[in-house]
């Protein structure tokens, strides 16, 4: 969609008139700057559900646009527009959530109920977005939006006429045909013609628990006509002036709205801006939130602050070589692994504390595989802010959750995957939290039978009586390997603290993964209560069918094929099952060459390194190239699926870099980076250096040497990355003989037998 971006936006900006903006953008944007790279579009179509909203590095306020096709994230690239929404999630999956307060330009008659719009010109970059909406008769309206984390900035060009109108909607959110959140009650008024105010309660939506938020907005300018509107399909009706207006109530009729319009003379000045700030606690909240992040109406100045903490961010990781689209894909990839979960802090709607807060974990089953270990390394505070965050939900709520989304725990996907997290930071000794409190809360979750399934906890009573999942239980055989999994990473917390009776008895739990293998489908196969296996079962049958609801399959979201990839704690164990490494390989390979794997979602994430473990470097660089190029591109439409919070778009930075963790363990397989160089900045001033002189057309490692040191294994702790330094690693177009040999890297934390 453009070649240099900067210069794409500057000639936009400056063909609507925003040449003071333009020329701001310029010098933040060009030079080689990382923001060069990024593609803000990437994902959005092809159900990535990711969005361009303007958004600062995990911000709440993501100002972009909602269609009339948008799905989860209420965007596509083709369909009309209807306004530009505060609030959004990005690629994710289920139903909707957010979607904001959203406004909406318009000239002629005030009229909220109809507000679609054909679109041109739509650019975007990290922290902006601009775009032309059709406004009859060869006229176009320029929208440009900036944000801060809780709050953002409109400026609207109109043509030159009286009748030119900004519209609020209160009520408003990403509906997807009915699925997403409804209005329970909102109201909204002005405090002069200058200001307005409201908030609205909702309920629906992904995670259906209630939800309020406030707004507190204010114009540059005084309109000629301003008030509150009331709508419904066939009925409209305006109050001019100040007076507050109440109601929306959705329950019934999806169609019953209110909020605020606002009317201008553009003749002499066309130009409208607006500054609007969002809260989950109060409006007076908002107001805060509004004056201390955008006081004033200097888009430019917004927007460059953007940039400059997007730079920070994107900056963590330098790389040289490859072409073009691989490293546009690279830092489009790295700035979508900033944008959830959501930092909150002080907004906390549940409780008041001091301590930093996040919301919308939406979910860990998707990210604490590549997104969260990616934050370890390159943010590590906001890692650390994370994992407080969660540790104070488990005080306040007694429990982990494995989702969180907007004040309330939500649906839990598979495992307690917060388990994973809390072992990942324990274990590379990320410090910074309470680790005694951690242990109490993941073995919670091991101990105690949930209290709501879906929402929290594990299902544990045939888990602890049988040792797996029967199938009196939903999803039963993707969560005994799960649980078991998760009882991995209880037990490497357990030996880290020193509860050796724990930590053995959770490493034997751990092996409750081979209670369901069947040694003649080498798969893992539902078991009854009873003990007898599930009848007439395929190995390859994809989960869900349209048999059972959505959750009700024994295997969620994935086949046995899939699944049985999934034992990250024990991949020496699987293949023993397997008859050893020739038969490991050739049952991965028969998944791949199958078409089993599916890199749109997460269960088998892992599988292309696994060959590593039977001494088959060489295979794992040739299934992770041949995903790099085939599954990713840095357009519309290129990503695998859902980007599921950051958790596709880390999956390409790891592997890219030619790194890639094994969630909950101290170690990093090394794969094929198609870089030559990437630096990656840590903490305390280091850095480390991955070197790859030839990547591109090479995509074997034949050689490396760990600070200047040969190392003949495919893997570095995350020891060694931590103190900095370079690994120099050799690449050929053929494979040699390098890391034949599997020895399992060194786990201080792991309990023994």
């Amino acid at each position: 969609m453009r070649s240099r971006f900067g210069a794409v936006l500057a000639l936009s900006w400056m063909f609507s008139g925003g040449a003071a903006t333009a020329f701001a953008a310029e010098a933040v944007l060009n030079g080689g700057s990382v923001l060069d790279e990024v593609n803000v579009f990437v994902g959005s179509d092809n159900n990535g559900n990711t969005t361009p909203g303007a958004q600062t590095p995990f911000g709440f306020v993501s100002f972009g646009p909602d269609t009339v096709s948008g799905s989860t994230n209420g965007y596509d690239s083709k369909s009309p527009a209807v306004g530009f929404s505060l609030t959004h999630v990005s690629g994710t999956g289920g139903n909707s959530k957010y979607g904001n307060f959203r406004i909406t330009p318009s000239v002629g008659p005030v009229d909220p109920r109809n507000l679609v719009f054909a679109r041109h010109n739509e650019a975007g970059s990290p922290g902006f977005y601009r775009t032309d909406l059709a406004a009859g008769a060869g006229q176009s309206i320029t929208v440009e939006l900036a944000a801060s984390r809780m709050a953002g900035i409109a400026q609207i060009t109109f043509p030159r006429r009286a009748d030119a109108n900004l519209i609020l909607d209160a009520t408003s959110a990403v509906q997807l045909m009915g699925s997403g959140p409804r209005a329970t009650s909102a109201e909204t008024w002005f405090i002069d013609e200058r200001t307005f105010a409201g908030r609205a309660s909702f309920t629906g939506g992904w995670n259906e628990a209630p939800l309020t938020l406030y707004f507190h907005a204010v114009l540059d300018r005084s309109p000629t006509a301003y008030g509150t509107w009331s709508a419904t399909r066939g009925s409209l009706a305006l109050q001019t002036g100040g007076a507050a207006i109440s109601g929306g109530d959705q329950t019934k009729d999806h169609s019953n709205r209110l909020g605020a319009y606002a009317v201008f003379d553009a003749r002499e000045n066309p130009r409208v801006r607006m500054r609007i700030a969002v809260s989950f606690t109060s409006v007076e909240q908002a107001r805060a939130n509004l004056e201390s992040e955008i006081p004033n109406f200097e888009l430019a100045a917004i927007q460059g602050r953007a940039a400059e903490a997007w730079g920070e961010a994107l900056g963590k990781i330098k790389v040289e070589g490859g072409s073009t689209d691989e490293r546009r894909s690279f830092y489009s990839g790295l700035y979508r692994s900033h944008v959830m979960p959501h930092d909150v802090t002080g907004e906390n709607a549940g409780w008041s504390g001091p301590g930093p807060h996040y919301e919308d974990y939406y979910t860990l089953w998707d990210t604490f595989r590549t997104l969260h270990p990616l934050l370890t390394v390159i943010q590590p505070k906001r890692q650390r802010d994370m994992i407080n965050s969660l540790l104070e939900t488990y005080r306040r709520t007694g429990w982990l959750p494995d989702a969180r989304i907007a004040g309330a725990n939500g649906m839990t996907q598979g495992g307690s995957n917060s388990d994973v997290l809390i072992a990942d930071a324990v274990v590379k000794q990320l410090g910074g939290f309470d680790a005694k409190l951690a242990f109490q809360a993941i073995r919670k979750n091991g101990e105690v039978e949930s209290d709501d399934q879906i929402a929290q906890g594990r299902a544990l009573k045939d888990y602890l009586s049988l040792g797996y999942m029967s199938q009196t239980q939903t999803r039963s055989a993707s969560r005994t390997l799960e649980y078991a999994y998760d009882d991995f990473a209880i037990a490497q917390v357990a030996q880290a603290l020193g509860q050796k009776a724990d930590a053995a008895r959770y490493l034997k739990r751990s092996q409750n993964w081979t209670n369901l293998w069947d040694e003649e489908l080498k798969c893992i196969r539902p078991r009854y209560a009873d003990g007898a296996w599930m009848a007439n079962f395929s190995c390859d049958h994809l989960y869900p069918d349209n048999t059972s609801a959505w959750w009700d399959a024994p295997f969620y979201e994935g086949s046995s094929a899939q699944y049985s990839t999934y034992v990250p704690h024990d991949v020496e164990g699987l293949i023993g099952k397997l008859g050893g490494e020739a038969g490991f390989v050739s049952w991965l390979d028969r998944l791949f060459d199958s078409g089993g794997y599916e890199q749109g979602n997460e269960p088998d994430f892992l599988a292309p390194y696994l060959y590593i473990h039977a001494g088959r470097p060489d295979r794992a660089a040739e299934r992770v190239r041949h995903i790099l190029k085939e599954e990713y591109s840095p357009t519309h439409g290129g990503l695998p699926g859902n980007d599921d919070a950051g958790a596709m778009s880390s999956w390409y930075v790891w592997s890219a870099i030619g790194l890639f963790p094994n969630a909950g363990q101290p170690f990093y397989y090394i794969g094929s980076p198609i870089f030559e160089r990437a630096v990656i900045s840590l903490e305390n001033g280091r850095t480390f250096t991955v070197s790859a002189k030839g990547a591109g057309e090479a995509i074997h490692v034949v050689g490396a040497r760990l600070n200047g040191k040969p190392i003949d294994r495919a893997w570095i702790t995350h020891q060694e990355l931590a103190a900095g330094g370079v690994l120099e690693l050799t690449m050929a177009q053929e494979p040699g003989v390098w890391a034949r040999r599997f020895s399992a890297p060194p786990n201080p934390f792991r309990p023994r037998p």
